[in-house]
């Protein structure tokens, strides 16, 4: 559910007229339902039985600094995978010890960063990994949390590049024999300290049977992993579920969480799960003006360069006008100004727009903003977040000296 509606013919977010940010803000524009992004907390939260489970919001999703806050006020902690969003979270106020450390080539520094805030965990991906950490932890006199992310080899996602649970993907360590020598090493370990076992399947995930199936691994290989002598704080599930881009017939949290509580349920380890797009992917949308009308294509300001999604995965999202109206509606591409032939944001799209007229991309708030670059030399847009009538600017329009400022000019 989320909070995007026509009210008298006039698309809405909660209770701010959409016009109202094209006026002040010009677009391209990120538009965040504040109410949304909660009631999805919310959602996943009340749906565990146990509080003692954690939910750890993926940060690559959707990054902004005022949307960590708020996340972070509703109780949750954070999932990262690099360490500039190891600091935006910690700048969000984050807890460390509610931070988990996702992510395959964890530098020296992101690894030093962690262990001197003491966060929750590194997910750990490799054997080479766990050396350099203990190297690191030994360096500083300290011991760092760690747990191993294993592959249950679990084909699942939504597309083939955003499928991570398989033998062979780059992600998690995929031999079972190498988990337990790495569990071995850790036990001995006078600098590591074994947390939690790991997985994460993939993304945009409709069929729950696949998490049923890692919950049972998981299960499985924690046993194994506990005869060895170690004792687990936690269990961690990753995220991946699937939200509906268009009239996709999606699972809901509490359909997912009940699946894995009753796999787990004998299990005296929390639960920890890190969704990112079910939280916040239709929290947000686009706001595109349509510059030009070109045969069957509607020429917006918004490119992939803004939203790469549709070049990237061919993902598809749903596109209203700000004007609900029917009326001699025809189907449209909408395509943006970028100079790449994979520049289309939609097809099919049934509107009477014209030019001059903006139009709402649906289900941008994940891996929407985040994922966008200055391609073509072209500004990234504003971000702003709706609450109830009001409506702030939480990241401004790059201007021309944004895009220039690190820069060396060797005639200066």
């Amino acid at each position: 559910m989320d909070y995007f509606a026509y009210k008298n013919k006039k698309l809405y977010c909660e209770d701010v007229n959409l016009q109202e940010i094209v006026e002040e803000c010009g677009t391209p524009t990120y538009v965040y339902s504040k109410k949304t992004l909660e009631r999805h907390v919310d959602v996943y939260k009340n749906a565990f039985k146990s509080h003692k489970n954690l939910i750890c919001f993926s940060v690559k999703s959707l990054s902004n600094i005022s949307i960590l806050e708020l996340i972070n006020k509703k109780g949750c902690g954070f999932d990262v995978v690099s360490g500039g969003e190891l600091k935006r979270a910690l700048h969000a106020g984050a807890d460390p010890k509610k931070i988990i450390f996702s992510g395959v080539g964890k530098s020296h520094d992101e690894i030093l960063m962690g262990i001197k805030y003491e966060i929750l965990s590194f997910n750990i991906e490799s054997e080479s990994e766990i050396k350099r950490i203990e190297e690191i932890a030994s360096s500083e006199n300290k011991v760092a949390n760690v747990a191993i992310r294993f592959n249950p080899e679990v084909d699942s996602g939504g597309h083939e590049y955003i499928k991570t649970g398989r033998k062979g993907d780059k992600f998690g360590i995929s031999s079972e024999e190498s988990v337990l020598k790495i569990a071995k090493y850790i036990y001995k370990s006078n600098h590591l300290k074994l947390v939690g076992l790991a997985c994460h399947i993939g993304s945009q995930i409709l069929d729950l049977q696949s998490y049923k199936l890692t919950a049972k691994n998981i299960k499985d290989l924690s046993f194994k992993i506990k005869d060895l002598g170690n004792e687990l704080d936690f269990l961690d599930l990753g995220g991946g579920l699937g939200i509906p881009y268009e009239q996709d017939d999606t699972p809901s949290p509490q359909d997912l969480i009940s699946i894995i509580e009753e796999e787990l349920k004998d299990m005296e380890e929390r639960i920890i799960l890190e969704p990112g797009r079910s939280i916040s992917g239709n929290a947000g949308i686009l706001l595109t003006k349509v510059e030009y009308i070109k045969d069957n294509f509607l020429i917006v300001d918004a490119a992939m360069n803004d939203l790469l999604r549709p070049a990237l995965y061919k993902a598809k999202h749903d596109v209203w006008s700000l004007k609900e109206d029917d009326s001699n509606s025809k189907a449209w591409i909408i395509a943006g100004p970028v100079c790449e032939s994979s520049d289309i944001i939609a097809k099919d799209i049934h509107t009477n727009a014209g030019e001059g007229d903006t139009l709402a991309i649906k289900t941008a708030g994940a891996y929407g903003f985040v994922m966008s670059s200055n391609y073509n030399s072209r500004m990234r847009s504003a971000e702003v977040l709706v609450d109830g009538k009001e409506f702030n600017i939480v990241r401004t329009r790059e201007t021309f000296e944004d895009l220039i400022k690190n820069e060396i000019d060797l005639n200066d």
